[in-house]
């Protein structure tokens, strides 16, 4: 029988991450599955997917740092950014030195404000940018803040006029538009050519599977390769109970302090972080109930100050 997991996914190039959650849902034989962190077609890499009410952890996951390694190429502009696009524009490159290159690609670390592409899903309107973008309709979007942490220049390729770098950034930030940025900066122009994202969050490249594997996985060893629902929440503080109390709270109960044990405060509690964070993850704890020697997940909860106790914001325990 397969339960609530998640797969760690490497995604191949050339496919959607759609795709990949319908080859998850002929394997499983369930039809509740869905992505964290959309990919595009021709980038490969870490793509999370969750099986059954793990679907449910999604949005504490917006925390999460992703990285990625990317190849750009000098001297095109695209109308996507990438190589992948429609060709609008070639120009030179022989006034690029690496030093210029390492300089203009590091002015995108911390807080920075993007547009998202025009061939993207952001909507505006009820419609996605990419559905505007081809019927030759231009829609101004705002900036949009994000935050990169770390930009690392790997290698640089004057002859090929291209450059390798990674860079660990926020959900939502766009690779292809660093590049682009970064072209005009220059005057020469960039696309991206090839992005791979090599980690999100917990999920690291290292230990995802390949599709193949999925493909060819029969029930018992598809549910040997998911990760229990808990594992990416590791932002939050850590909260175990009795299984008396544990039961009251997987039913509907709050949770008073003296009922549990505290094992981990939660990562941001008493400090700001770079962009608006919701005000409950600061007080928020993953919940496990003590039970025969083992420690069971129960689900997430945010300490509530007027009732002075733990509160259920999503149950995950089924009895």
């Amino acid at each position: 029988m397969i339960r609530d997991g998640i797969l760690n996914i490497n995604k191949p190039a050339g496919m959607t991450s759609h795709d990949v959650v319908n080859i998850v849902r002929r394997a499983a034989g369930i039809r509740r599955v869905g992505h964290t962190g959309t990919l595009d077609p021709m980038a490969e890499g870490v793509l999370p997917v969750c099986i059954g009410s793990a679907a449910r952890v999604s949005e504490y996951l917006d925390l999460d740092f992703k990285t990625y390694r990317c190849r750009l190429r000098f001297g095109q502009v695209t109308d996507t950014l990438d190589i992948w696009g429609k060709l609008l524009e070639e120009r030179e490159t022989g006034s690029l030195t690496e030093s210029v290159i390492r300089e203009a690609l590091s002015s995108f670390k911390g807080l920075i404000k993007q547009v998202p592409p025009m061939y993207s899903a952001v909507k505006v309107g009820g419609r996605k940018l990419y559905e505007y973008a081809r019927e030759g309709v231009h829609i101004q979007v705002k900036p949009r803040e994000v935050f990169i942490r770390e930009l690392t220049v790997e290698e640089v390729d004057l002859d090929a006029a291209e450059a390798v770098f990674s860079v660990e950034c926020t959900k939502g930030t766009y690779i292809r538009s660093i590049c682009g940025e970064a072209g005009e900066l220059l005057g020469t122009g960039a696309v991206m050519s090839a992005m791979t994202r090599t980690a999100s969050g917990a999920f690291s490249l290292a230990g995802a599977i390949e599709l193949e594997k999925i493909r060819e996985a029969g029930a018992e060893e598809l549910a040997a390769l998911m990760l229990p629902v808990d594992f990416p929440l590791t932002h939050f503080g850590k909260a175990v109970t009795d299984s008396e109390n544990g039961r009251r709270f997987a039913d509907g109960f709050h949770l008073p302090p003296g009922c549990c044990r505290i094992e981990r405060e939660p990562e941001f509690a008493g400090r700001d972080f770079v962009l608006p964070l919701r005000a409950e993850y600061r007080r928020a704890y993953n919940v496990y109930m003590e039970e025969a020697g083992e420690e069971i997940f129960l689900g997430v909860a945010f300490y509530n100050d007027k009732y002075k106790k733990l509160v259920a914001d999503k149950v995950f325990y089924k009895r």
